[in-house]
C-alpha cells in the first residue's frame, strides 16, 4: 500500500513540474515580434486530460494552486480562470465514469465543450466587470487550437508519462487511498 501512495505523490509532482515547464515556456522571450497565432492553452488541456485519466494524480487543491500560479505569472485576473478550471475539472470528474463507454471521440467532444464553456465564462465575467480583454478573434483561435491540441496532450500523457485510464481493479484501489 505504501508504493501506490508514493507513486501518486510522484505523479502529482510530475504534474506540477510539467505545469511549471509550460509556464516557463510562456514566459520566455522567444520572439520579439507579436504573435500572429495565439498559443493553445496547454495547461488547461493537460489538466483536463489528467483529470479524466487519473483524477488521483491531480486533486482539486493542486489544480487550484497550479492555475492560480498561472494566473499570477501570466498576469491574468487572479483566480478567475483558476476557479473556472476547477469547476471544469469537477464536472469532468463526475462525468468520467460515463465517458468510458463513449470512446475517445466522445471524450474529446465533452472536453471541447468544457474548454469552450471555460473560455466563454471567462469572457462573460470579464465583460461584466468591465475588464479590458483581448480581441475576440485571437481568443476564438486559441480556443480552437486548445481543443485541437487535446489529442496530442492525451497521446503524450499516455505514451511518455504513463497516465492511463483507471481499470476497474485500479478504481477500487484508488478509492481507498491517496
Amino acid at each position: 500500500m505504501d508504493r501506490p501512495a508514493s507513486y501518486n505523490w510522484a505523479m502529482r509532482g510530475l504534474y506540477v513540474a510539467l505545469a511549471f515547464v509550460v509556464l516557463f515556456m510562456h514566459l520566455l522571450p522567444l520572439d520579439a515580434q507579436p504573435d500572429r497565432w495565439p498559443f493553445p492553452d496547454v495547461l488547461v488541456a493537460l489538466t483536463f486530460a489528467w483529470v479524466l485519466r487519473r483524477p488521483d494524480y491531480v486533486p482539486t487543491v493542486l489544480v487550484a494552486f497550479v492555475m492560480l500560479m498561472a494566473d499570477l505569472l501570466l498576469q491574468r485576473p487572479p483566480g478567475l480562470l483558476a476557479a473556472l478550471v476547477v469547476f471544469g475539472t469537477a464536472y469532468l470528474r463526475s462525468a468520467a465514469p460515463g465517458m468510458k463507454d463513449t470512446g475517445f471521440v466522445g471524450e474529446w467532444m465533452s472536453v471541447g465543450v468544457v474548454i469552450a464553456m471555460v473560455f466563454l465564462m471567462n469572457r462573460v465575467v470579464l465583460s461584466i466587470l468591465s475588464v479590458q480583454q483581448a480581441a475576440l478573434w485571437p481568443v476564438v483561435i486559441q480556443l480552437v487550437l486548445t481543443i485541437a491540441f487535446y489529442p496530442i496532450i492525451v497521446l503524450l500523457s499516455q505514451s511518455v508519462f504513463g497516465v492511463h485510464r483507471l481499470s476497474a481493479a485500479d478504481a477500487g484501489a484508488v478509492g481507498g487511498g491517496a
